[in-house]
């Protein structure tokens, strides 16, 4: 009786440790772990060129890339130029010249399994080199009594007067998504807030336009808009 008992006793052990083994193997069978691509991100921005077809006055062309360094952050970068005409009451100016953008990128959405979309928000230094001219210019003449054009307006004068080598300098932040449409393969959309710091304005005449930043108005803030297409070229899954 005490030999079937201790047999008994051994018998319970050998089958509970081996369902132990069994469940942890089948455990570790059932787990999967998801990676997401970690590599070189390049496009271009389509508002432009779309820009460029339903305005006669504008052309641009801006390629956009970023590298993802962790899981939620990504450094960005923006490199264009731009081409603008603006028209004001009493003069035309153009602005022509590149930028570049630099910052980084915080992706605030919780992707399921193996997607790889974004919510982010960046920040960016922004700086420009262009050149600066006023094309013409009318001369205002009043009648002096207020809501009453002059009988004769006054013909534009042409001008060719042209500054080289300005510079613009800003920060803006940035607010978009990026969604995986295919393999690899990213839709951009988003808008961002700018603040110029520092630009530089032709002699007795004040920069209109300046390419990265869009209008400058009185207050140095401007918005901008992005829509775009990219492709990831990856590096490695993590």
């Amino acid at each position: 009786m005490y030999k079937f008992f201790i047999s008994c006793c051994f018998l319970f052990i050998f089958s509970y440790t081996y369902g132990q083994k069994e469940k942890n193997v089948n455990r570790k069978k059932d787990t999967t772990t998801y990676k997401t691509a970690y590599g070189l991100r390049v496009g271009i921005d389509l508002s432009k060129p779309t820009l460029t077809f339903i305005d006669k006055s504008y052309s641009g062309l801006e390629l956009m890339g970023d590298y993802r360094i962790s899981k939620n952050w990504y450094v960005a970068t923006e490199l264009g130029y731009e081409k603008e005409t603006t028209f004001e009451d009493f003069t035309t100016s153009t602005a022509k010249g590149s930028y570049i953008r630099l910052g980084a990128n915080y992706n605030a959405y919780q992707n399921w399994l193996d997607m790889n979309n974004e919510i982010f928000v960046g920040m960016r230094y922004g700086l420009a080199l262009f050149d600066h001219s006023l094309d013409s210019y009318t001369v205002n003449v009043t009648t002096g009594v207020p809501n009453t054009p002059p009988y004769f307006t006054p013909p534009a004068i042409e001008l060719n007067d042209t500054a080289s080598g300005l510079t613009a300098h800003w920060i803006e932040v940035q607010l978009g998504l990026k969604v995986e449409a295919l393999n690899n393969i990213f839709i951009t959309a988003g808008a961002s807030f700018k603040r110029m710091l520092s630009v530089t304005n032709q002699a007795n005449f004040k920069t209109l336009y300046a390419p990265g930043f869009n209008r400058v108005f009185e207050n140095n803030t401007g918005f901008g808009f992005f829509y775009g297409i990219s492709y990831l070229i990856p590096f490695t899954h993590k």
